[in-house]
């Protein structure tokens, strides 16, 4: 299983093209049952005990609502770190991005529970201090999502867009970019995952998902890579710069994120 995680995947030119026109990718099969067990099952034990949500669904606000989060597991667990430092992920968001090399920005489990509502439309990017827009997020389900559990949705080829990109994830993010994906033709794909499926998306395709109607949690692992020669940018909002202060501590404005923080987790060509 640990073999299958750094195992190179067979990226065919049609999903690379995908990935640049719509700004997303589904891919199958990418991972087995056993590895999403044996990773899935620490990685979600990790995040009911390190969450710190103690209020009930109902006392919740929309964003709370929406899931469990839990940033950078891979600190607090060795098999996490295994999984998340997999060379088989990071080769294909390498190739995706069309770069040699990518960096970790950080990862972060999200675990919609039964009844959890909605997650906002949002582009990822709003969030972060980078550079350039080589940046990509894998979204892997631990469990088959079927639609009443909230597949992520994404509006196809939105990432072309600038509106809407100075919006945080919130009622009215929701609200608005919703109009604005409508307004401009861009069709919400809502497809669900079959077990093993894993999609990536690019920082500034907007996004959504609808809430977990099942009485299953639905538990996904993230990862956020980025060109390793990625510049820090100067913050553009407050989010922006809290970013900065906790997934790249010590990365100076210009210059490359290349924190203790960001390691290095894929080079073509190289075995480490």
């Amino acid at each position: 299983m640990t073999a299958l995680i750094n195992t190179p995947f067979a990226l065919c030119a049609d999903s690379i093209a995908r990935y640049h026109t719509q700004g997303f990718v589904r891919l199958p099969h990418v991972l087995g049952a056993g590895t999403l067990a044996r990773y899935g099952t620490e990685i979600t034990r990790l995040t009911l005990a390190l969450n710190t949500q103690n209020q009930p669904l109902a006392s919740r606000d929309t964003y709370d609502r929406a899931f469990l989060q839990v940033m950078n597991l891979w600190r607090a667990s060795r098999r996490v770190k295994r999984f998340v430092f997999g060379r088989r992920l990071a080769g294909i968001a390498a190739a995706l991005m069309g770069v040699k090399a990518v960096r970790l920005y950080h990862d972060q489990a999200l675990y919609k529970e039964p009844s959890g509502g909605i997650t906002p439309a949002h582009a990822d990017q709003y969030y972060w201090p980078l550079a350039s827009d080589k940046a990509i997020t894998a979204w892997v389900p631990l469990q088959p999502v079927p639609p009443a559990m909230g597949p992520l949705a994404f509006y196809k080829g939105s990432h072309r867009t600038r509106l809407g990109r100075d919006l945080p994830i919130s009622d009215e993010s929701e609200a608005q970019i919703t109009a604005t994906m409508e307004a401009q033709g861009f069709v919400l794909d809502e497809a669900p995952y079959a077990l093993g499926d894993v999609s990536f998306h690019t920082g500034w395709t907007f996004h959504r998902a609808g809430a977990n109607r099942t009485t299953r949690p639905r538990a996904v692992m993230t990862i956020i890579y980025m060109d390793a020669d990625m510049r820090l940018a100067e913050p553009a909002n407050p989010m922006q710069a809290a970013d900065h202060e906790q997934w790249c501590p010590g990365a100076r404005v210009g210059e490359v994120i290349a924190t203790p923080l960001n390691p290095v987790l894929f080079r073509a060509g190289s075995a480490a």
